[in-house]
C-alpha cells in the first residue's frame, strides 16, 4: 500500500527560503473545490498533484465529519497540520465567512443570519484570527455585510465601515491582514462600493480581494468588470480568479439567487477580460509585492475559486479534474501575458529531500 509518509517534505523555512522576483505571483487554491467528498487526504492530493504549495482554507473533513475552517477543534487543527506538513502545503489565507451576515436585525425574505455585532467582534473575528495563527497564515478573507434585501446598499456604507473597521483593527492587533470580497448582494457588491468602503476605513489591515465573476453574475460587461477592477486597485490585496460565461444586463441592481448560479468556466473561456486583468496587474506586482511583504505576507496570491461544477452563496465544487482544468487554463494566460509563477518540479522534490 502507498504510504502518504513517502510524499513531498518540505524541510523547516523551505518555501520561505524559495527565491521569488517581486514580478512573481503565487498561485493557490480554495482546496476543498478540487475533492468532491471534502476530506483533508483528497484535498492535499490534488493540490500537491497539481503542484501547488499553496491553499487557501475553508471547508474541510478530517475524520468526523465536513467542518468549515471556524468550527474546527484542536486536534483536527493539529492533524490538518500534520499532512500539511506530509504534502507540502502552506495556507495562503483563512477563507471565512466574516461579514456574511445581516447588518439590520429584520426579516427581508433571505436566510442570512443576524448577529449583534459586539459579540460577533469578540467570538466570531476572535476565532478567525486564532484560525489564522494556528495555521501560520497572515490573511483572513472576509466579507462586508448584507444590507435589506432590496434596499441600496449605498444607504448602509457608515455602519458596513464602522463595523469593518473595526474588523481591520481586531486583524491589526494580531498581526494579520483582512481582506474584503466583492461578492454580489452585499453591501460591498461591487468595485466602486468596496473602493468606497476602503477609502472609509483607512486602516493597513485592510485590502481587497477581486472576483471577476463575482461581478459578472450581477450583470456586468467584460468592460464595466475591468472598470471596477481599476476602482479597486488601490486597495488590492490578493484576486480570486473564477469566471463567468453568460452575462445578463438585466440583472443589473437585483438580488442574485446565487444557489441558481450554473455557468462557470474556466478563466480562459469565461467573459472576465483576465488577460487584460492580469497584464494590469503584472505593472502593479513590485510595488503590491512590497507593500503586501511589509505586512508578513509572501506576495500576490492568485487563488483559484473555479466553481466549474457549481458554486453558491458558501462555496462551490470543481472537482479534482475541475481544478486541473481551471489551473490549466490560468497558467495559459500568465504565459500569455508574461506573469511569472511557479509550480513544483523536481528540483523542488530534490530539496525537499535534502540533494
Amino acid at each position: 500500500m502507498f504510504s502518504p509518509d513517502v510524499l513531498f517534505h518540505p524541510p523547516p523555512g523551505y518555501f520561505d527560503a524559495m527565491p521569488r522576483s517581486s514580478r512573481h505571483v503565487l498561485l493557490s487554491a480554495l482546496a476543498d473545490e478540487s475533492a468532491f467528498d471534502l476530506t483533508a487526504v483528497e484535498q492535499f492530493t490534488a493540490m500537491a498533484a497539481l503542484g501547488l504549495e499553496y491553499y487557501s482554507l475553508r471547508f474541510i473533513d478530517v475524520g468526523k465529519g465536513i467542518k468549515n475552517v471556524m468550527d474546527l477543534t484542536k486536534s483536527e487543527i493539529q492533524k490538518v497540520r500534520h499532512l500539511e506538513d506530509r504534502y507540502g502545503l502552506n495556507v495562503a489565507s483563512i477563507a471565512s465567512p466574516i461579514g456574511k451576515v445581516k447588518l439590520i436585525d429584520r426579516p427581508d425574505g433571505t436566510k442570512n443570519k443576524f448577529v449583534s455585532f459586539k459579540k460577533y467582534l469578540q467570538k466570531d473575528v476572535a476565532k478567525a484570527c486564532e484560525r489564522a495563527h494556528a495555521f501560520e497564515t497572515k490573511l483572513i478573507r472576509g466579507f462586508s455585510f448584507y444590507p435589506p434585501r432590496g434596499e441600496h446598499p449605498e444607504s448602509y456604507l457608515e455602519q458596513a465601515v464602522d463595523q469593518i473597521g473595526q474588523i481591520a483593527e481586531s486583524c491589526h492587533r494580531s498581526d494579520l491582514t483582512f481582506g474584503l470580497e466583492v461578492e454580489a448582494n452585499l453591501v460591498g457588491q461591487n468595485g466602486d462600493l468596496l473602493a468606497e468602503i476602503h477609502r472609509r476605513v483607512n486602516h493597513p489591515a485592510l485590502v481587497l480581494v477581486f472576483d471577476a465573476a463575482n461581478l459578472l453574475v450581477q450583470g456586468f460587461s467584460t468592460r464595466q468588470v475591468f472598470n471596477q477592477w481599476e476602482a479597486m486597485k488601490p486597495g488590492l490585496g490578493w484576486v480570486h480568479i473564477k469566471d463567468y460565461r453568460k452575462v445578463t444586463a438585466s440583472m443589473r441592481g437585483k438580488h442574485v439567487n446565487e444557489d441558481m448560479l450554473d455557468h462557470f468556466v474556466p478563466a480562459d473561456r469565461g467573459a472576465g477580460g483576465h488577460v487584460k486583468i492580469l497584464k494590469d496587474l503584472k505593472e502593479m506586482l513590485p510595488a503590491l509585492t512590497r507593500r503586501l511583504k511589509r505586512r508578513g505576507v509572501p506576495g500576490v496570491f492568485l487563488d483559484l475559486e473555479p466553481h466549474v461544477r457549481g458554486g453558491g452563496q458558501f462555496g462551490g465544487t470543481s472537482g479534482p479534474d475541475g481544478m486541473g482544468i481551471a489551473l490549466r487554463s490560468l497558467c495559459g494566460l500568465l504565459d500569455k501575458t508574461s506573469v511569472k509563477y511557479h509550480l513544483r518540479d523536481f528540483d523542488d522534490l530534490l530539496a525537499a529531500r535534502g540533494m
